[in-house]
């Protein structure tokens, strides 16, 4: 008899983030759907999914600038209300602009307004392996993936180089090295000097990458990309409980972490 392909974790939890830095929502599956926008105090506001016609000029995120799909004076003046100060929202532009990822061996793959990658992955074993060193437990939300796993060992997803989730084949970007988002609590937007000083004790780069030139990183979670095409993406779905199969390894942190 066959031996039976064994998982090496699933699918604990999905996140997406309609707009960047804003918060997450978890879904047990991502389909296309509406978008729409909520805060306390406001009234509903509605995106439409069809693509705007006028173009916002000089916008920038990272070394990228370019121009970008301005979702116009109705989202300008809510979000304006809100923060408090002159806001736009803006949609990238697939037509007129690109943004590739920088990092080998997936540089050939675009992205959009997300930090650097289209997918961050990180496991509950992980999450865990921190809280226990600190005084204080910290929520998975600090860290804002996309799709948290469980049943692996602690940061085993490091050193995963291509993965597989219900037939999407997912090739490793790099670790994700971290800003000060983490350290700020994301429901009452404190910030603190944990767990970024807790994790340069362990997962910094000096210590898991000491034949290289240190950057003063600190790392959680894994960027991924999907080798399957948009299309693909459409007819298809993650879910809460699919199992991840590890299709191959990494031989190294120094071939992990950029």
């Amino acid at each position: 008899m066959a031996s039976q392909e064994v998982a090496a974790a699933k699918v604990a939890s999905i996140f997406i983030y309609p707009i960047k830095s804003c918060r997450g929502i978890s879904v047990s599956e991502a389909p296309l759907a509406s978008t729409v926008v909520r805060a306390t105090g406001m009234d509903l506001l509605k995106i439409p999914l069809a693509e705007p016609s006028t173009i916002a000029d000089g916008v920038s995120i990272w070394e990228w600038a370019g121009g970008a799909l301005d979702e116009g004076n109705e989202a300008s003046e809510w979000f304006s209300r809100f923060l408090g100060k002159p806001s736009r929202l803006v949609r990238f532009n697939e037509a007129s602009e690109t943004r590739p990822v920088y990092s080998d061996p997936v540089r050939s793959y675009k992205i959009k307004f997300n930090d650097m990658y289209p997918f961050l992955l990180a496991s509950q074993g992980s999450l865990d392996a921190l809280n226990d060193r600190l005084e204080e437990p910290i929520p998975m939300n600090r860290f804002r993936p996309n799709i948290l796993v469980e049943g692996c060992e602690p940061f085993s997803e490091d050193l995963w180089k291509e993965i597989s989730i219900n037939s999407l084949t997912f090739y490793a970007g790099e670790l994700c090295y971290r800003c000060k988002i983490p350290s700020i609590n994301q429901e009452t937007a404190v910030a603190g000097s944990e767990p970024t000083e807790t994790l340069r004790k362990f997962r910094s780069d000096k210590v898991l990458c000491p034949d290289k030139k240190p950057q003063g990183r600190v790392y959680f979670g894994k960027m991924l990309v999907c080798k399957d095409s948009l299309t693909q993406w459409k007819s298809k779905k993650i879910q809460v409980g699919d199992p991840v199969y590890i299709r191959e390894l990494l031989p190294s942190y120094n071939d992990a972490a950029a």
